[in-house]
Parts: structure tokens; C-alpha cells; sequence
């Protein structure tokens, strides 16, 4: 900070690019240094926006006068010379005064694809370069591995409930009737009806104590 030093992250989309820089940011807004993190097409897109002199002043003062101020996704869009103009302006402003961060996607040789036609890209990039760390990135993006990962394991989990719902055979339910004891099955006595000569049977009586 000391050196108004620069830092630009250069990779792929989704190798952590932003994440770096917000807690380069997060870092220097702990050791008392004012911050600023913005996206690219925010910033850009608000300065442009603004209909008079003073007011466009104003807010470029406001965004040089931060100790360190993160531009984020430089090179996802494209953006017409005027936001060009705009961004060199910035730029000029905090160089060698203050310290910026940027993460871009595209390596400096192909800003001009950025940036088309405008004539202060070389100078911007040149600006930018200078006292600065570039960190290039290399490698396959997190939220895809992650998506991969996520649905790696859902596989697994269907597979699995799939397999175990196999491996366990239905259970059959069998309803037991629980038949009362037939008359004929108690112990009973019989006696002779001696009026129509037909046996009757009566269920022995319970003594009484």
C-alpha cells in the first residue's frame, strides 16, 4: 500500500479470481485503509451514465480517493470507448497515488477486444502494468467441480436407495383368526330329555368355595 502497488488476477472464469481479491480488500479495510469494491460493468456503467461535468467529477474523485479500489470482471463485456475513456481516466488518477485491484479473464494482449477501437488502451494497460503484481490463475473452475461433486453424489444416493429397496423383500402380512372353541370341543355333561328322549349336553358348572 505504501508503494500505491498494483495487483492484477488473470484466469479463467472460476478458479477464484474475486475471491482473492475481496480478501486482499477485506485485509487492507482491517488495517485501517479505506476501500472500494466494485464490479467493471457497476462502475463503468454509473460513471457513464452521469449527464454533467461536475457530477461525473465528482464521483471519479470519489472512486481515486479510496486507498485501494478492487475493479472487478474486466473483460466479460464489452464496453465502447467511452467507458474506456472513463476507465483510463481513473486509472491515470490513481497511478502511483493509490493501489488497484483488478481480475480479468483476458490477458492484456486481448484488451483491445475489451475495449474496441478505443486509442487509450495501450496506455491504460501500460498504466496498469506498471509497479504492478500480475498473479496468473491456471486451472479448471470451482463451481463446475462443485456442480460435478453435487451431482456425483446424488448419482450415489439414488443408486443406493435404489439397490436397498432391492436387496429388502416385501413383507407379507398374514391376519391370524383366532377361532373361539367350539361347544362340542368343552368339557360338557349330558342328560336325557325324558320327554322327547333327545340328549341334551350342559356345560359343566364352575364349584363355588
Amino acid at each position: 500500500m505504501n508503494d500505491a502497488a498494483n495487483i492484477v488476477f488473470i484466469g479463467p472464469n472460476g478458479v477464484g479470481k474475486s475471491t482473492l481479491a475481496r480478501n486482499v480488500a477485506h485485509q487492507a479495510l482491517i488495517c485501517g485503509h479505506t476501500v472500494l469494491f466494485r464490479t467493471a460493468s457497476e462502475m463503468l456503467g454509473e460513471l457513464a451514465a452521469l449527464d454533467s461535468d461536475a457530477a461525473l467529477r465528482r464521483r471519479l474523485h470519489h472512486y481515486a480517493a479510496a486507498d485501494v479500489l478492487a475493479i472487478d470482471e474486466v473483460g466479460y463485456l464489452s464496453y465502447s470507448n467511452r467507458h474506456a475513456d472513463l476507465l483510463f481516466e481513473l486509472i491515470s488518477r490513481r497511478y502511483e497515488k493509490r493501489s488497484t485491484i483488478i481480475t480479468t479473464n483476458r490477458p492484456f494482449a486481448d484488451w483491445s477486444e475489451v475495449f474496441p477501437n478505443a486509442a487509450c488502451v495501450v496506455s491504460l494497460v501500460d498504466r496498469l502494468m506498471h509497479r504492478s503484481e500480475v498473479i496468473s490463475i491456471e486451472g479448471d473452475s470451482y463451481r463446475f467441480k462443485e456442480a460435478a461433486e453435487r451431482s456425483k453424489a446424488q448419482r450415489e444416493k439414488r443408486t443406493s436407495r435404489s439397490s436397498g429397496a432391492k436387496r429388502c423383500p416385501r413383507h407379507e402380512t398374514r391376519s391370524s383368526t383366532v377361532r373361539p372353541q367350539s361347544w362340542n370341543s368343552l368339557p360338557h355333561q349330558s342328560r336325557m330329555d325324558t320327554r322327547t328322549g333327545a340328549r341334551c349336553l350342559r356345560a359343566p358348572q364352575r364349584s363355588r368355595r
